[in-house]
């Protein structure tokens, strides 16, 4: 998505002419939930001089009441007038970062964080870390009060068309808003599980591609409410179908230049390759939990859906972690599929840019690629070619990051302390509940 630079003038002339009459000033908290201060336009050059407070307290994993203070500075790059008009004219948008009241990054913000990561990044002399998203959805009916239902609006397939894929003309609309919004989409189609659609658009920086996902997810969800539906991005709605992922396709640049790419290594690959993906294995367990990070996703990672249940890299394979597309020169990449799309893409991001700059740092050699089908394979083979499992719960994913220091820097202690005890107070209510399965499992036989 081509970005051009903002000034206030720009903006103040744009609202103008847009008839703009309100702001949403957003932002993301630390379990990925989009939030906002919705402001009258009254109220733009306040917002502009970087003057906007909030109370931070009422935020998931912010600050505690007596530090609730805090201050909005909008990125001007990110405005956008969103094409949804009411009598009351136009809404734009700002995504802001958090600032503390003496003028210093808050470090409880997921966008602040990954700017810092990826200045250490930079230190190593990197100029740009890319991501090119490919997120999953489902869109469900609602029922004659607008709540969701668990009926399925189509019986489509992988790449199916109407009459199968009946989500065809919601998708249709959803990608025409994106376009409308600057974003250059590249492909969109029914995906496996009836009901289950993905929109790809083109890659980005990491901070603004993280900026389309949160807008991405806004406009999927107003667009299909529209159609009278509900879409989701659950990693696993429903039993015996493919759950949603957002398969992460990253690459490393210094200027123009793609730093995975070497026409003159095995399989096209430079040593910075390797070693990122060696970084990307080394950590897999630990930033599961940041990239897979509901109890909800763990239903997904199991084997016979596609999803990833194995820490291992490969090319053409599919059923690895990590696997190399086939493309080379400037679209040289690395596609790591086990994230979902409930996972926050700003600590995701900065958990896997970490990850692959550990490897980096320490020369880290991969193990040999794995080219077979990794599900067919039983558990001596897996351990004799150096496989190992995701982890299969939450509450194994969330130890494995306590133990990782590596992650632990990458979130920070202030976002790693409050995703940690967020999470496990997830986990903990989720122990509790006894579910159908259980009672139809065991109540007469016990």
């Amino acid at each position: 998505m081509a970005k051009q630079p903002r000034t206030k003038e720009d903006i103040i002339r744009i609202a103008d002419e847009e008839n703009v009459r309100f702001l949403r000033l957003m932002f993301t908290d630390i379990l990925g939930t989009i939030k906002n201060v919705e402001v009258p336009i009254s109220q733009l050059d306040k917002t502009l001089d970087n003057k906007m407070m909030f109370d931070g307290s009422s935020i998931e994993g912010f600050v505690r009441i007596e530090e609730s203070d805090m201050y909005l500075h909008p990125d001007l790059d990110t405005w956008m007038v969103f094409p949804w008009e009411s009598d009351r004219g136009k809404v734009a948008r700002l995504i802001c970062d958090i600032y503390n009241p003496d003028g210093t990054p808050f470090a409880g913000d997921p966008r602040g964080n990954l700017k810092r990561v990826l200045k250490e990044m930079e230190e190593l002399g990197f100029t740009s870390f890319n991501l090119g998203p490919e997120p999953e959805f489902f869109l469900f009916k609602l029922d004659e009060k607008g709540e969701p239902t668990l009926d399925l609006n189509d019986k489509g397939g992988y790449f199916d068309f109407a009459p199968m894929d009946l989500g065809e003309n919601c998708r249709r609309d959803i990608v025409l808003e994106l376009e409308h919004l600057g974003f250059e989409v590249e492909a969109s189609h029914h995906e496996v599980a009836p009901g289950q659609h993905e929109i790809d658009f083109k890659y980005s920086n990491a901070v603004d591609a993280c900026d389309h996902i949160q807008t991405f997810k806004l406009v999927v969800k107003t667009i299909a409410r529209k159609h009278g539906l509900h879409a989701t991005f659950m990693a696993k709605p429903l039993f015996g179908i493919n759950g949603s992922g957002m398969h992460c396709n990253m690459s490393l640049f210094k200027g123009k230049d793609n730093c995975f790419y070497d026409p003159e290594g095995e399989m096209q690959l430079s040593d910075t390759a390797r070693q990122f993906v060696a970084g990307l294995m080394k950590h897999a367990r630990s930033y599961t939990a940041v990239c897979n990070p509901t109890v909800n996703s763990y239903k997904r990672l199991v084997p016979g859906y596609e999803a990833p249940v194995y820490v291992a890299w490969s090319g053409r394979n599919r059923s690895p972690l990590i696997r190399v597309p086939e493309s080379r020169g400037l679209s040289t990449r690395l596609e790591l599929r086990s994230v979902d799309p409930t996972a926050n893409p700003y600590l995701a991001l900065a958990a896997l840019l970490a990850a692959g700059l550990d490897g980096i740092r320490n020369e880290m050699t991969p193990p040999e690629p794995v080219d077979r089908n990794i599900y067919v394979m039983n558990e001596d083979e897996r351990e004799a070619a150096h496989i190992y499992d995701l982890p299969s719960t939450l509450h194994n994913a969330l130890k494995e990051l306590r133990k990782d220091e590596v992650m632990k820097d990458a979130l920070g202690m202030h976002i790693f302390n409050n995703f940690n005890e967020a999470k496990r107070v997830e986990w903990a209510a989720y122990r509790q509940i006894v579910c159908d399965w259980e009672r139809e499992q065991y109540m007469e036989l016990y």
